[in-house]
Formats: structure tokens, C-alpha cells, sequence
């Protein structure tokens, strides 16, 4: 795809959703959590493919300001304090075509861990 420049750009507060339209007519609807978890950083993506951190208890994160970086990128900064990740067009475009792929392989890598979405500060409890 030649041009990624988003058509449209919508910040959904309550849902926590991104949501963001591309010239060929996908549109692709991008949780925060999602966001937070595949951030481009070197603090979470490290600096290679097996460094990469998994992060764990963002289920309740959201954006706190969103700022554009010229004509390429959005640095969202997320208001867990992460704001070290530039989202091009190019990677916002690769997470929504990619999303259910990335989010199943997410919740089994977590799984596997032994962690979870939920914060430390956050108790479940399971009524049978």
C-alpha cells in the first residue's frame, strides 16, 4: 500500500478505542490495551525479535493524549506514563490488519506466563 496517511483519526474515551480509517476503506477499531501491549518502544519491542518484553496488567489503561509527529506518526501517551513508542502509519495499519492474530497469540503468551490483563491493584473474584 503507497499512501497510509489515515483518512480519519477518532479517539473513543469511554470504549478506549482507537479508531482509524485508511484510504483503501479499512478502518480498523484499536483498543488502548492493544496499543500499550504491541508498542513500537524498544522498552517493550527490545532491540531485536527475541527481546521483545510481554507486558502484563494493562486491561484497564488508556490514552491520556495523543500527538502527532509530523505527517508519519502518532506518539500516544498512555496514562500508565508510556509515551516512549512512535506508531507510523505504517505499524497502526499492520496492527489492524493483525489484530486478532496478535491478540490470541498475546492472551496465550500471558497464559503461559502465568500473568494477567489485570493490574496489580485489581482483585478478582470468582462467584460460582
Amino acid at each position: 500500500m503507497n499512501n497510509l496517511n489515515p483518512t480519519d483519526i477518532r479517539w473513543h474515551r469511554k470504549s478506549r478505542v482507537l479508531e482509524v480509517a485508511f484510504p483503501n476503506g479499512q478502518r480498523f477499531r484499536l483498543p488502548a490495551e492493544y496499543l500499550r501491549v504491541f508498542s513500537p518502544s524498544a522498552e517493550v519491542q527490545g532491540h531485536g525479535p527475541d527481546q521483545a518484553k510481554l507486558v502484563a496488567g494493562k486491561r484497564l489503561v488508556t490514552i491520556a493524549r495523543l500527538e502527532p509527529v509530523g505527517r508519519y506518526a502518532l506518539r500516544l501517551v498512555f496514562d500508565d506514563g508510556h509515551d516512549s513508542g512512535l506508531y507510523t502509519w505504517q505499524y497502526l495499519y499492520e496492527l489492524g490488519q493483525n489484530y486478532p492474530k496478535n491478540w490470541n497469540r498475546y492472551l496465550e503468551r500471558l497464559r503461559k506466563a502465568g500473568l494477567r490483563r489485570e493490574p496489580d491493584d485489581v482483585t478478582i473474584i470468582k462467584l460460582d
